[in-house]
């Protein structure tokens, strides 16, 4: 394609893309598979599908879906999206026409970048979709009416489009839409700044000492704000990305990262199980690897303690973050982590980290207090719902809902979490969503849904049900109306019959001693 130059201006997502596609034309910024992408491709890939959104007149701050797990598309569209002045929408690619559809209703998706393989969860609810014009995808999308075009990704790509110049997109605009179930159970967007985004990357370039030699594994998904700050990081200082984002046979994964000569890895707890547990990690020897992070979820002692077995010479980053953050609060560095294990450390180079009590009052030393954060990292709040944002977003910081506490030191202790939500491997999960679909069913009184601790992927989902006097249901009829109606990752691993649930005197369920019932 043949746009006009990109004329460079600083303090945007996309300036990372451009910046080192300047300097670094050549050089890999994305593995997958046998194939590699350089920043020079990946940039012009970019800026033709960029130039094609700006010409369809979607208008500023339009928001762009992604619902792919091809990492060149998805990279690619992500920062075509930004350039041309929208706002990016990654979608789970683990979902359902249920779930798809309503974050698709919820963000007012105007275009969505997807693949074949998706079009099963996206053509029964497309035409449901009020706001949706457009569908790129490299095969051709069963279209049911003419509210929606499908578009050939590819003939975007070869496209010679002209344009006078790409938007003007300022600091202070919204760069992205990430959904994260809070305590409610339903999904929320949060809306990340360009300027947050930028904010919690240099930070976390500064504290892991990121170069563009560095070569990172890359296991997690774009779409979460984990994965997205793995992205992020690495396109902002010219190093590579190496993606094999499907964790079913880890010594691929492993094979990989010798094949590559990966400087990094990143991993949340159920990760680093799986490779310690049911891989042949203890036969490899990685001579090039220089650091782990890990978040997502609290790493045992005990896990972490094996992982320094494992990596005696590597540099393990414990951290702790939020969706609501871009990511990054807190970081455990790696000379503390057997003196303070267990602690996540202390906040992250541009953040203030505080320990509040209900009345926003700082508690001692070895009390128990929320954290709250400040920062240029904090999110401008949840998509279309002020109550929730100023529930979190009040005058002291963002209120995490995490309780811990800190030592004499400064070094923080997650003491447990104000929701009962449940993370299972990489996932952030909402009970209450999933009580609702088990409910749904005409054999169900009451359910309560509890996490239950996992060797493996840290929590597993446990539905304990209640029936209606005189029915019967079989849990392989409950486990089949989940999976018609849940992404996979959401349907309980087990369910289980009780006559009636625990409760308080106010009738309130003690979820807590469902966890301990068998």
């Amino acid at each position: 394609m043949s746009c006009q130059p990109i004329v460079m201006r600083q303090k945007t997502v996309p300036d990372y893309l451009f910046n080192s596609a300047e300097k670094f034309p050549g050089k890999p910024a994305i593995f997958h598979g046998n194939k590699s992408l350089t920043y020079h491709e990946l940039s012009s890939q970019a800026q033709s599908q960029a130039a094609w959104l700006i010409a369809q007149q979607l208008g500023a701050g339009f928001r762009g879906g992604i619902l792919s797990d091809d990492p060149f598309e998805y990279v690619s569209a992500y920062f075509a999206i930004q350039l041309a002045g929208g706002i990016v929408v990654g979608l789970n690619t683990q979902t359902s026409e249920r779930s798809l559809k309503a974050l698709m209703t919820d963000s007012g998706i105007s275009v969505v970048f997807t693949q074949k393989k998706f079009h099963r969860f996206l053509s029964p609810v497309a035409s449901q979709l009020q706001s949706l014009k457009l569908i790129a995808s490299d095969d051709e999308f069963p279209c049911r009416g003419t509210k929606y075009m499908w578009v050939d990704r590819q003939a975007i790509l070869r496209t010679n489009l002209q344009i006078a110049d790409f938007p003007a997109v300022q600091p202070d605009s919204i760069a992205q839409l990430i959904y994260t179930s809070g305590t409610t159970g339903s999904p929320k967007g949060v809306m990340l700044r360009h300027a947050n985004l930028v904010a919690n990357t240099s930070s976390i370039v500064s504290y892991l000492k990121l170069t563009d030699f560095d070569r990172v594994m890359a296991v997690l998904p774009f779409f979460y704000s984990y994965g997205n700050s793995v992205l992020l990081t690495h396109m902002a200082v010219g190093g590579s990305l190496v993606v094999n984002q499907n964790f079913l046979y880890p010594n691929v994964v492993l094979d990989e990262m010798l094949e590559h000569e990966v400087t990094g890895f990143s991993g949340v707890p159920s990760t680093f199980a799986l490779l310690l547990n049911r891989s042949a990690i203890h036969k490899y020897h990685f001579p090039q690897l220089r650091y782990i992070t890990q978040a997502g979820a609290a790493m045992s002692p005990k896990l972490a303690g094996q992982l320094k077995k494992v990596f005696p010479e590597v540099e393990i980053f414990i951290m702790y973050g939020q969706t609501e953050a871009s990511a990054r609060l807190s970081y455990l560095p790696p000379e503390d982590l057997e003196r303070k294990m267990g602690s996540i450390g202390k906040a992250i180079p541009g953040v203030t980290l505080k320990l509040l009590d209900r009345d926003g009052r700082p508690v001692a030393d070895g009390e128990t207090g929320e954290i709250v954060a400040v920062g240029d990292n904090i999110m401008e709040g949840y998509w279309g719902r002020k109550q929730e944002t100023d529930q979190v977003l009040r005058a002291e910081g963002l209120w995490t809902g995490d309780l811990a506490r800190s030592d004499q030191e400064g070094y923080l202790y997650i003491v447990s979490r104000k929701s009962d939500m449940i993370k299972s491997g990489s996932h952030r999960i909402a009970p209450k969503e999933i009580e609702e679909i088990i409910h749904e069913h005409e054999a169900v009184h009451e359910v309560a849904v509890v996490g239950e601790e996992d060797e493996i992927l840290g929590e597993t989902i446990k539905a304990c049900v209640v029936l209606k006097p005189g029915m019967t249901c079989p849990p392989k009829e409950l486990l089949l109306h989940c999976r018609r109606n849940l992404p996979a990752f959401k349907v309980p691993h087990q369910i289980v019959f009780f006559t009636e649930l625990p409760k308080t005197a106010t009738g309130k369920i003690i979820k807590r001693q469902l966890m301990a019932d068998g």
